[in-house]
């Protein structure tokens, strides 16, 4: 297992250089080697030195994983700084988690309530997944954003609270954070749109002889006015998920 996460940061890291320096500066990978043994000691049933090795691991890499927390191979913790992964958390193979990213329950809820992430996720800087909830394969959760419910496979999500805007990532370079579309700014540009067609729609009542029925009838009939309607009814009704 070690191995393959070293494999995997040569692959996603261009900053990574030699083993030596991947093994003694990068804390991701330092965290991901105190939690294999602490999840080891903790399936075994040892009290108390599994959580130990926990805080020490918090103490000297900023990530705090729980020793239940079960965590793949290939699993790249980049920077990690504030990472919190959860006891009942489940984190897929080949998962990319940035700094700042939460792992966490809803309340003190028992069992499990910590989300499960599936193979090749992206989760990015700062975003907050949380609760019992179920993150499908390949998904890439923007940077910022907080999940509260399931996401289906091979989806984007973006926001607070997050929502789908893009439907299939499998030909997607899970880098290119500088493509993840703008829902919200998306959905207030076509409400712009439609406020300015009414106000035209209106102009021309006042200079002709249309009814405001015939106004309404034109304006429902306009094929630009369906797609923002299907758009922003996504966007009120959570895109999706």
């Amino acid at each position: 297992m070690l191995l393959t996460d070293l494999q995997t940061i040569f692959e996603r890291d261009p900053a990574a250089r030699n083993w030596l320096e991947v093994l003694f500066c990068y804390p991701g990978l330092q965290a991901l080697v105190f939690h294999r043994l602490a999840h080891w000691l903790y399936k075994i049933g040892i009290p108390f030195i599994p959580r130990f090795i926990s805080n020490l691991s918090r103490f000297l890499t900023g990530i705090e994983i729980h020793p239940g927390a079960l965590i793949g191979q290939g699993v790249f913790i980049d920077h990690g700084m504030g990472v919190v992964i959860g006891e009942t958390a489940i984190v897929g193979d080949y998962a990319l988690i940035y700094q700042g990213v939460t792992l966490g329950g809803t309340g003190k809820e028992s069992g499990k309530r910590h989300p499960t992430l599936g193979s090749h996720v992206v989760v990015g800087a700062g975003a907050k997944v949380l609760g019992n909830i179920q993150i499908g394969d390949r998904v890439r959760i923007g940077a910022g954003s907080v999940v509260l419910r399931d996401v289906p496979s091979n989806t984007t999500v973006v926001g607070i609270p997050g929502r789908v805007t893009r439907q299939n990532n499998l030909n997607s370079n899970v880098l290119d954070h500088d493509k993840v579309r703008d829902v919200e700014a998306e959905v207030i540009r076509a409400l712009f749109e439609r406020v300015k067609s009414l106000e035209k729609q209106f102009e021309q009542l006042e200079q002709s002889s249309l009814s405001p029925t015939e106004v309404g009838d034109e304006l429902t009939d306009n094929p630009k006015s369906k797609n923002s309607d299907g758009m922003i009814e996504d966007f009120l009704d959570g895109a999706g998920i």
